[in-house]
């Protein structure tokens, strides 16, 4: 039995239970909507994927670190304490006294949002695989990692590749986003970096529109050749929904709920944050899926990175609706959660 193929074994009392590791900036943004170019004043928040999946599990009920790097300024200061703030457990976090906190700034537009980034040389980017040696991560269920970091500089590749392929966290499940950012490095530069790291793990999340950017793989099933190393892989495809390609098993597609769309940004840290919860619940497919939709929601229907999440209750009684009640879900006119 493989670790995605069950619950994954109780995290030791204190102990943690998902460790991400990642780079998480300030955010500025032009309120209402404005052009950046014409803006007087702008709203200061934090964002970044990996934070955003730990603040998400720990708001679902478990014990998530964020490993990162931050400079000694204001920023580091705010993106520690907005963290925090979420229950996530930042005691990993080190403080770095010569390099800043990294930036990025949101230009609206009428048809989408730009981001611009001022991140090179930042305190993150020095992150190395040192920070996997730290022995509060012992007893770690699941670590989960990202395609953002190893394009950050060449020790956050080392750091990325000695996590899925030495496996420092012994008896870890180690999740794995591709999640490719093009201002960071082209496509054609990061496809066979992010396919040799996807498939040395256990569990994947990709974009059908990323898979096709970056490797031509039309179709989930495209995408499960080019990665048979996993024994999940988890394709989202935006509207439509998302399949499950385990290994020995059958596809499993479950499309997505209508939601009321405000911003997509930090959606797909929201869904894996609800699959990874199915994950550690030990819930089937199906239903890993589901939550993995759910979670989602909350992100689309917010303007923020992070948005509040269901009550049990309400999770729990979609999760187990017959496929004729999920397959119309409309979550755009829902009841108070």
């Amino acid at each position: 039995m493989t670790p995605d193929d069950r619950a994954t074994p109780p995290a030791a009392p204190g102990a943690v239970e998902v460790a991400t590791v990642g780079e998480t900036m300030v955010v500025l943004c032009p309120p209402s909507g404005e052009p950046l170019e014409h803006a007087e004043r702008v709203s200061v928040s934090v964002g970044g994927a990996e934070s955003n999946v730990a603040g998400y599990l720990a708001r679902l009920g478990h014990r998530a670190a964020w490993v990162s790097r931050v400079g000694d300024d204001p920023f580091g200061r705010a993106v520690v304490r907005h963290v925090a703030a979420a229950g996530v457990d930042v005691a990993l976090v080190t403080v770095d006294p010569s390099a800043p906190t990294g930036l990025y700034v949101k230009d609206p537009g009428p048809t989408a949002t730009a981001v611009h980034y001022y991140r090179a040389g930042s305190a993150a980017s020095r992150m190395d695989s040192s920070v996997l040696a730290d022995t509060r991560l012992a007893g770690t269920c699941v670590l989960h990692l990202s395609g953002i970091t190893p394009a950050l500089s060449a020790t956050c590749r080392a750091l990325v590749e000695h996590a899925v392929t030495d496996r420092p966290l012994a008896g870890a499940l180690v999740s794995f986003d591709v999640n490719h950012r093009a201002r960071l490095w082209s496509a054609g530069e990061a496809a066979p970096v992010l396919r040799d790291l996807a498939d040395s793990c256990d569990l994947v999340f990709v974009g059908q529109d990323e898979a096709d950017t970056l490797w031509g793989a039309a179709d989930p099933e495209a995408v499960r050749h080019l990665l048979p190393g996993p024994q999940t892989v988890v394709v989202k495809d935006g509207a439509l929904g998302a399949t499950a390609l385990c290994r020995d098993a059958e596809p499993v597609f479950v499309p997505a709920p209508r939601v009321a769309l405000v911003e997509p940004v930090g959606a797909g840290d929201a869904f894996a944050a609800g699959y990874l919860t199915g994950v550690l619940r030990g819930l089937d497919p199906v239903r890993r899926l589901r939550l993995g939709h759910l979670v989602a929601a909350q992100a689309l229907g917010s303007s923020g990175d992070n948005a509040p999440v269901p009550g049990w209750a309400w999770l729990d009684r979609l999760l187990g609706a017959p496929v004729e009640t999920w397959s119309p879900l409309d979550l755009t006119v829902r009841e108070e959660v």
